[in-house]
């Protein structure tokens, strides 16, 4: 099947002002030459630390029709077809521009400091079965992955699903204003990035930035969160046309009505306006039951079928680093790996261990695998300590700890359940390895800059483990 083009050469030139060099369409954008494929433009980003033109001829050896580069390196492009513009990034912010003028899709908008990620995808897998769908792939959410993530999206396309991060405020705002959604989500309010700010509250005011580019659309918040009122108010101040909340009080438009939640997923209840709604979310942790809410609000302000996306909530994919599990063969039996290393703050650390607490291990343990929570500023010992609370309250067998602000755990917790810390995932791994059991059931959890992933692609590939230390 032959794709349509997402970007002529003239179409890219008018977004960007810039000057094409040959005549050219390209079916995709690229940023990295690791994950370019055939028909993509590839843009050559420069930042402090890295500089995209290096990259342009390997770009066109994987398959770029053509390259965005700057003036000062167009030499970069050695006769082949591209884009000349006086800086990479604004030419980015330029296309998504262009991209969201041309469409008419309905669009989404989604931040929070916890479950952006998780109910961007279930909105996105909920949408792709009612139309074409174009959104965030994987966390491209801060001040290039926006802008790349909206000028991939097809004039065509029905819907827009776009993730949004901020650790500072105001850094939403410019953000948002390409989006120019339909429909903006607050997924939840917690203590993430305290070291850029002097409250949670100053990170509820950052959030609701996102009302800004409603254009008098709907604003779905949890209604929740302390902060609800507060989000409500600077929507309403924003021009939102409408305000859903969802979460379990007893004011909720989209409200929880009960979670029985298992090894594997949940079961849920809900309520919407006078509609009694009862689905499945495959994925574990009770949050996904807010997550859900999130989506189905979403679904129904874009005009979307509410009783097709609750079905369609059940075969949601697992999400890799989001509490994706993985059954592992090991000794004479399994473990079960719950892979939720992408991110961590307070909040979600204590969703983690509650999902870790109502999982039933198969003769085996509760082990916890936890690495730092970066960014908190002034409230990170204090926020590593008080894990000990919810490691005690759930039942967790045994920790191992990465990283020098664990230790603050290491130091609170009973030293029977402690297993061993480190300061690097590598240095850790001898020991979980020695001490993992057939029958237990892991999480991994930590802020992506800890590197738990790689703990967590040793585990899941078990010729990278040496046999002696799977039990074999």
């Amino acid at each position: 099947m032959t794709l349509a083009p997402l970007w002529t050469s003239a179409d890219a030139a008018e977004a960007t002002h810039g000057h094409a060099t040959g005549s050219w369409a390209a079916t995709g954008i690229s940023i990295d030459t690791r994950t370019l494929e055939a028909g993509d433009l590839f843009v050559a980003l420069a930042g402090p630390n890295f500089d995209g033109h290096k990259f342009v001829p390997a770009a066109f050896e994987a398959g770029a029709v053509a390259a965005v580069v700057s003036k000062k390196n167009s030499d970069t492009l050695n006769g082949n077809p591209g884009l000349i513009v006086a800086d990479t990034l604004e030419a980015i912010r330029d296309l998504a521009f262009m991209a969201r003028s041309r469409s008419v899709a309905k669009v989404t908008a989604i931040t929070g400091s916890v479950g952006k990620t998780g109910t961007k995808e279930a909105l996105a897998h909920v949408l792709s079965r009612q139309g074409d769908v174009s959104y965030s792939r994987s966390s491209l959410n801060n001040h290039w992955g926006v802008p790349l993530s909206v000028a991939r999206m097809p004039a065509e396309a029905d819907y827009g699903v776009f993730e949004i991060g901020m650790n500072h405020a105001g850094e939403i705002t410019p953000l948002v204003a390409l989006a120019r959604p339909d429909v903006a989500i607050v997924t939840a309010i917690a203590p993430a990035h305290m070291e850029f700010f002097n409250s949670v509250e100053d990170i509820a005011r950052a959030k609701a930035e996102i009302f800004s580019g409603l254009e008098g659309g709907t604003a779905i918040i949890n209604r929740d969160t302390e902060f609800f009122d507060l989000l409500a108010q600077c929507a309403s101040e924003s021009g939102a046309s409408g305000i859903v909340s969802f979460g379990r009080h007893a004011g909720a438009d989209m409200r929880l009505m009960e979670c029985i939640s298992d090894a594997s997923g949940n079961n849920i209840e809900a309520r919407w306006k006078d509609r009694q709604l009862a689905f499945r979310v495959d994925q574990p942790g009770v949050h996904w039951a807010h997550n859900s809410l999130a989506v189905l609000a979403s679904v129904i302000a874009m005009g979307g079928n509410l009783e097709k996306a609750t079905g369609d909530l059940s075969t949601l994919p697992p999400l890799p680093g989001r509490g994706a599990v993985h059954v592992i063969p090991w000794g004479d039996g399994n473990i079960r790996l719950i892979d939720d290393s992408y991110n961590a703050n307070p909040e979600s650390m204590a969703a983690a261990l509650k999902t870790l607490g109502h999982m039933e291990p198969d003769g085996g343990r509760r082990i916890a695998i936890l690495g730092d929570m970066l960014e908190l500023g002034d409230i990170s010992a204090a926020s590593h300590a008080g894990l000990r609370d919810h490691v005690e309250e759930n039942t967790i067998d045994m920790v191992f700890l990465v990283g020098s602000e664990m230790s603050a755990l290491s130091g609170a917790l009973e030293g029977s359940r402690l297993g061993a810390i480190a300061n690097t995932s590598e240095a850790l791994m001898p020991q979980i390895l020695a001490n993992l059991q057939a029958g237990d059931v892991v999480t991994v959890k930590a802020s992506n800059g800890i590197g738990l992933g790689r703990i967590v692609d040793a585990l899941i590939n078990p010729q990278t483990i040496p046999r002696a230390a799977n039990g074999d």
